[in-house]
């Protein structure tokens, strides 16, 4: 049996937990009748923590694995990982960044197709018969519109490139002006959200950004914008958002993240003008592999002694 103990929050696809368990000996917490009864029966052997991006792994899940070394990340979020505990401790953090970064910002393109042209609708249109009887309602344009982009990282700036092929004007609001971006920076997000017809919304996690998409923002948006936010739950004021939405506040969300994932508010199953993905911006098979054997190739890595691929801690 492999000698390296590690414990993985969630799972995986099959063709990583093969890989994994072929080379490390695996305990699945995600499985355990008794998750705290696992920890206490094996903690004290773990030497590496395989997770997801929206598991995670706490301050407290870190301090009942004494022989924890390392925290492979399956995704480019670590917000839900104690880095400052991690760091503080030694010990090590990787994720997944640029693997995912085409499938994200096809998908964030995709989302604000089908709010502005209505292509959920449109299907059920179709499928239940009302073709030929009734027109189907005008929709909005996508092309010469103004995009405003908040985060202008790595998928900011490939959502950027998308976009600027439909002939729309981009400015983008970020913490700080990146000289080599080819968009209009603009430092207020309220003045970025009256400007543009479209918001889309692509920063990390966290509590720099928590509720930075609220009321006033949406606000300013106004009756005519749309929001994409493919970044974290915790970036948008659900309550804002619901509230707008439900009074035509806005025009329209596509949304493929949210607070409380997979048990997310169920109001958001009434909205006729949202569009809802199960927080699936990465999920294509070329994706999702690329993104298992950078966890395994981070893990590799450590305990052979080489320099992470991807480090963030």
């Amino acid at each position: 049996m492999p000698e390296v103990e590690i414990l993985m929050t969630g799972a995986y696809p099959a063709w990583d937990m093969f890989d994994l368990e072929a080379k490390y000996r695996v305990h699945r917490l995600w499985e355990a009748a008794d998750r705290q009864e696992l920890i206490a029966s094996v903690g004290k052997d773990i030497r590496a923590i395989a997770t997801r991006g929206e598991l995670g792994a706490s301050a407290d899940l870190m301090k009942q694995l004494p022989k924890l070394e390392i925290i492979s990340c399956y995704g480019v979020g670590t917000d839900a990982i104690d880095l400052a505990y991690a760091r503080a401790n030694g010990i090590r953090v990787t994720n997944t960044p640029d693997v995912l970064t085409e499938d994200v910002a096809d998908i964030a393109i995709g989302l604000l197709l089908a709010t502005a042209r209505q292509i959920p609708q449109a299907d059920v249109f179709v499928r239940s018969g009302q073709w030929g009887n009734i027109p189907m309602p005008l929709v909005t344009r996508v092309s010469g519109k103004k995009v405003g982009i908040v985060g202008m990282g790595r998928i900011g700036k490939a959502i950027a490139r998308r976009i600027a092929a439909f002939g729309c004007d981009i400015s983008y609001f970020a913490r700080h002006e990146d000289k080599d971006a080819a968009y209009t920076y603009e430092p207020d997000l309220i003045v970025l959200a009256d400007w543009a017809d479209f918001l889309i919304v692509i920063v990390p996690g966290g509590g720099a950004t928590m509720k930075m998409i609220n009321a006033p923002v949406l606000q300013a948006l106004g009756p005519n914008g749309i929001l994409i936010n493919v970044s974290r739950g915790t970036t948008v004021d659900e309550e804002a958002l619901i509230t707008a939405l439900q009074n035509r506040a806005i025009r329209a969300a596509g949304l493929d993240v949210f607070l409380n994932e997979p048990r997310i508010d169920a109001r958001f199953l009434t909205l006729p003008n949202a569009v809802l993905q199960p927080h699936h911006g990465s999920g294509t098979i070329e994706t999702r592999k690329a993104m298992g054997q950078l966890v395994r190739d981070n893990l590799a890595a450590h305990f052979a002694g080489r320099a992470l691929p991807t480090p963030v801690v």
